[in-house]
């Protein structure tokens, strides 16, 4: 990894619960912060602790030289979907490899409650 591209993953600093119109997508007090260069912190939430009822495996992939090959999923619950909300890196580089079986979440697309 280049000096100037420096990614640090560390454990969240508070519990992080993930809602979507009405429904508790994710509770954790597991989820990793990860800080990529200048860009803002993602937070990384355990499979174990996501409700994988409402996620829909998309087709959708991008890579990151970084982190890897991501993989994608909708939102679904009450005849909405919100596509391509949540993405997670199944095989990630080795210097981002904690984040592997962790999911992460657009704070657009959801709201993302920390404490």
């Amino acid at each position: 990894m280049p000096d100037d591209h420096r990614i640090v993953v560390s454990p969240a600093p508070r519990r992080v619960r993930v809602m979507w119109r009405g429904h508790i997508i994710a509770d954790s007090a597991g989820a990793l912060s990860l800080q990529e260069h200048v860009y803002p912190p993602v937070l990384y939430i355990p499979r174990d602790d996501v409700e994988m009822m409402f996620l829909e495996r998309t087709d959708s992939h991008t890579t990151c030289p970084y982190k890897g090959e991501a993989s994608y999923y909708s939102l679904a619950a009450d005849g909405e979907v919100e596509e391509n909300a949540v993405w997670c890196y199944e095989a990630p580089k080795p210097q981002v490899a904690p984040i592997k079986d962790h999911l992460a979440f657009y704070p657009d697309k959801v709201e993302i409650l920390e404490g």
